[in-house]
């Protein structure tokens, strides 16, 4: 189905033991034979290689040795592309994975665009476009979690359930569309009713996958937490026990962090971009204006404050106004340096609005592993079963599960008010094309080229 071949470097650049360049299409074989030379007394150049082979040899290019190499030979079409394939593995480095590269462009492949590999996995039917995607959730799991939801996503367990989604809606357009071709009968009022029911089913699973929606964005993305407070207040040091290292300067002078610094932790296997902004004040200078500035701008995207406060100094009317600034995001307040002499005590009023975990020392770790059961009980309700993470759909399923259930709802509002059978038919149409565009069974070029062109080159 494609007429050029493809090639790319499938690992990533920078100095290591191996690096891997990979080749697709219809010439693969052709543009190694051109680069490669076996090694050994039976050794066969790669179009005469069997499949699912692996060949030791060199790669020359213009009668000069590049490197030693292992080539594996990959016939279409067990494939990842269904095309047939070539993967190189060279030394690492930039340069020998460069001139290996280099080699197969000028003996007739072109450099790969970002996701492309993957993309003619889907063309192909290798893949469904769900499962594409879970590719790079794969690629961009930070937790063991994570993890497990992108490979039950890449094996095809919400591909299933959208396919048997969109199945039973099929079913009941056909049967809507059979009664439109044959006007003479009507729909039995007991045909109707199952009819209205399934519409019902349909919806309803919907809703329960839409559920799925702020869960699986967490896992994906992870969630963003800001720990803000006054100056010297330990918001620094609160973000070194969390992330398990020193990662920001900590210092007694006040006004130490004068940009934020953003890091991302694994807290009771949900991943947390902590960001480690500049205390809140009045700047003093041009660097901490800025810094405060962006500490704001930050803050802004946050959807978790980690409000830290001097347990040995007392509650102060900057504090309160700290705590209206951010009334409307999801709040725990921390209460550090708990080894000093307390002096602190919060309004009722404060305590009421968010959790507040108190005797937190982030100079010896004290309470920290309280304050992660907080942050994960607060972004995450309950447990993480196992189960939860076989069906987890993304912000474009959400979107188009959206417009399905709208278009549904219409469907079944129309059948119930006796509507012309055409104006339901139309209606339940708009809603199964728009769970086929989660699998990729209606999809336009805009929709591919905004989804792999995400993707890394090379994958």
């Amino acid at each position: 189905m494609f007429d050029d071949t493809i090639a790319a470097i499938a690992t990533p650049l920078g100095e290591g033991g191996l690096a891997v360049v990979r080749v697709s299409g219809p010439q693969s074989l052709e543009v190694a034979d051109k680069i490669f030379q076996p090694v050994g007394e039976k050794s066969v150049k790669p179009s005469g290689a069997p499949t699912h082979t692996i060949h030791f040899g060199k790669i020359v290019r213009d009668g000069k040795k590049i490197d030693e190499v292992l080539l594996a030979v990959l016939r279409a079409p067990r494939t990842f592309t269904r095309e047939d394939t070539i993967e190189i593995s060279c030394h690492g480095g930039i340069l020998p994975a460069k001139l290996v590269l280099d080699s197969i462009l000028q003996a007739g492949a072109r450099l790969a665009e970002p996701g492309e590999f993957t993309r003619r996995a889907f063309l192909s039917g290798r893949i469904d476009l769900a499962q594409a995607e879970a590719v790079a959730d794969l690629i961009h799991s930070r937790t063991e979690l994570a993890l497990v939801a992108a490979n039950e996503q890449l094996a095809g367990k919400l591909s299933q359930r959208i396919n048997q989604l969109r199945d039973d809606l099929m079913k009941i357009l056909a049967h809507i569309e059979a009664h439109i071709d044959f006007p003479d009968e009507d729909i039995s009022p007991d045909t109707k009713e199952k009819l209205l029911q399934r519409l019902e089913d349909g919806i309803s699973f919907m809703d329960e996958l839409l559920r799925t929606a702020n869960e699986g964005q967490i896992l994906r993305r992870g969630i963003r937490a800001a720990i803000v407070g006054r100056p010297n207040a330990g918001k620094s040091s609160l973000l070194n026990q969390l992330l398990g290292h020193d990662r920001a300067i900590v210092s007694p002078i006040a006004g130490t962090t004068r940009d934020t610094i953003e890091e991302t932790a694994n807290i009771r296997g949900l991943p947390v971009v902590f960001i480690d902004t500049a205390g809140l004040r009045e700047g003093r200078d041009e660097i901490e204006v800025e810094g405060i500035r962006r500490s704001r701008e930050s803050l802004a995207k946050a959807e978790l404050i980690l409000h830290i406060l001097d347990s040995s100094k007392p509650f102060t009317p900057d504090d309160e106004k700290y705590f209206a600034e951010f009334a409307g995001k999801k709040s725990i307040l921390v209460c550090n340096k708990s080894d000093q002499s307390r002096k602190l005590i919060l309004p009722q009023e404060v305590t009421a609005r968010c959790p507040v975990i108190t005797d937190i020392s982030c100079l010896s770790g004290q309470g920290i592993e309280a304050l992660k059961d907080a942050i994960k009980n607060l972004v995450w309700a309950g447990k993480i079963e196992s189960g939860m993470l076989h069906v987890m759909i993304n912000s474009r399923h959400q979107e188009a599960l959206g417009r399905a259930r709208e278009a549904t709802l219409r469907t079944l509002d129309a059948l119930r008010a006796q509507a012309t059978l055409e104006l339901v038919a139309l209606d339940l149409r708009i809603g199964v094309n728009a769970v086929g565009e989660i699998v990729g069974k209606t999809t336009t070029e805009d929709l591919l080229d905004s989804i792999f062109s995400q993707f890394c080159i090379g994958k």
